[in-house]
């Protein structure tokens, strides 16, 4: 018999539906929790690179790291080295990043390499989203090993809409360039990738028996259609989502990975 929660332990926020997948999928023989960054461990923010994991968040994430038969993987939008600088990921945590184009299965994994034809590609959208830009008050563009990211967050609706506007009508037929829309941001890449092939992936490079997934935005999901019977999906935020839970913002998320480091560690008897 599982023993009852103290007042003072018991997640306010999370439903006792929730609570009990989470007690379920606990006791799985080999465990992965994987996790979007920005919006659900990290607060969104209007500048990329001043996101951070909210810190109960981070240290409930980094105990479940250093667990038996429980592998760690943060599933992102972002390019790796972009990730690397705001997430600060335990040692032992694998990486997917720029939606699936890019993984980081430890020390010695290859570094994405485009061919010629993609690195051409790639600069002639840079071109066609500059001009965009140029244009567009309070977008701008990031670059990635794959793709060019058009962010509309510091622009007015309108200029935002019009921008996103534009950037697909010369870009979505383009043989060789894919479009993804995201939370005030238009992702395009030379490469077919996405965060459902990145947790199918993991799922199988860890031989995990169960996945718990987080994410807040359209493109998780990807990966949340992609678990399995036994799994437990989640959404941040109140957005349409075919997860199985929801949970309102990523303060919540720490009190979802805390209940699963707790009931982690009772069914290892660790």
């Amino acid at each position: 018999m599982t023993p009852e929660l103290s007042p003072e332990q018991t997640p306010l926020s999370l439903s006792p539906d929730l609570l009990a997948a989470i007690r379920a999928i606990a006791a799985t023989e080999h465990l992965l929790v994987a996790m979007d960054f920005d919006g659900t461990m990290a607060p969104l923010v209007d500048h990329a690179g001043d996101a951070r994991s909210l810190p109960r968040s981070a240290a409930a994430f980094a105990a479940l790291t250093e667990l038996p038969r429980t592998t760690t993987a943060l599933i992102s939008g972002r390019a790796l080295d972009s990730l690397r600088a705001v997430a600060f990921p335990p040692e032992k945590t694998l990486l997917i990043g720029s939606h699936g184009a890019e993984v980081w299965m430890g020390p010695g994994s290859a570094e994405l390499e485009l061919d010629d034809d993609r690195r051409a590609l790639l600069a002639e959208v840079r071109r066609e989203l500059e001009g965009i830009v140029d244009v567009a008050p309070g977008t701008l563009l990031e670059d990635k090993p794959a793709g060019v990211v058009l962010h509309t967050r510091l622009a007015a609706d309108a200029v935002a809409a019009d921008a996103v506007a534009a950037a697909r009508a010369v870009l979505q037929d383009r043989p060789g360039v894919f479009l993804k829309s995201g939370n005030r941001v238009l992702e395009t890449s030379v490469i077919h990738a996405s965060k459902g092939e990145g947790i199918a992936f993991l799922r199988q490079a860890a031989g995990a028996t169960a996945t718990i997934f987080a994410g807040d935005d359209t493109t998780d999901e990807d990966a949340l259609a992609r678990l399995l019977p036994g799994d437990v999906g989640v959404k941040v935020g109140l957005d349409f989502t075919q997860a199985q839970f929801r949970i309102e913002a990523p303060v919540h998320v720490a009190e979802l990975l805390e209940a699963l480091l707790r009931e982690r560690k009772r069914a290892l008897g660790v």
